[in-house]
C-alpha cells in the first residue's frame, strides 16, 4: 500500500523516537511505501526548526526512506463536499496526485470528520487507524 504521511506524521516521528516513530518503521518493514510531497515535507522542517530543531537530522534521514514527490501545478480538484481549509487542500490533492492509498494524518481538528472517508481512492486515517489496518 501507498501512505501518504501529513506534516503531523513527520514532525512527531523526527521530533521523538515515540509511538510514531515505531508506528512508521513497522509500516514500512511489513512492506508499504511511505511517501510525502515538498509541501507537507517542508512544512514538517519549518515546524522542526522552530519548535525542535535536532529532530530536522531524524527528518533528513527519514526523506532517504519516504517517497517524496514534487507538488503538482495540476492537483486535481477535490469535490465540493470536501470541508478542508485552503490549507490542508493541497494534502489531500497531494495523496491523490500521488496513487497513495491512505492519507495518514494527525490533525483531527480538521481531518476528523474524514476519518474513515475515500475520497477518489484516497482513505484519511488517524494514526491509530493506520496502525489497526497496516499492522492489524
Amino acid at each position: 500500500m501507498r501512505i501518504f504521511l501529513d506534516a503531523n506524521i513527520l514532525f512527531s516521528a523526527a521530533r521523538a523516537d515515540g509511538a510514531i516513530r515505531q508506528l512508521l518503521a513497522l509500516t514500512e518493514a511489513a512492506g508499504h511505501e511511505l511517501w510525502a510531497d515538498a509541501y507537507v515535507f517542508e512544512e514538517a522542517r519549518r515546524n522542526l526548526a522552530a519548535k525542535t530543531p535536532d529532530g530536522l537530522s531524524v527528518l533528513n534521514a527519514m526523506a532517504t526512506r519516504i517517497k517524496i514527490g514534487g507538488m503538482s501545478s495540476s492537483n486535481p480538484l477535490l469535490p465540493d463536499t470536501v470541508n478542508l481549509p485552503e490549507k490542508d487542500r493541497p494534502v489531500l490533492a497531494a495523496a491523490i496526485h500521488h496513487h497513495c492509498d491512505i492519507l495518514a494524518t494527525g490533525d483531527r481538528t480538521h481531518f476528523g470528520q474524514l476519518y474513515g472517508k475515500t475520497i477518489q481512492g484516497v482513505t484519511i486515517l488517524s494514526p491509530a487507524m493506520l496502525a489497526e489496518t497496516v499492522l492489524g
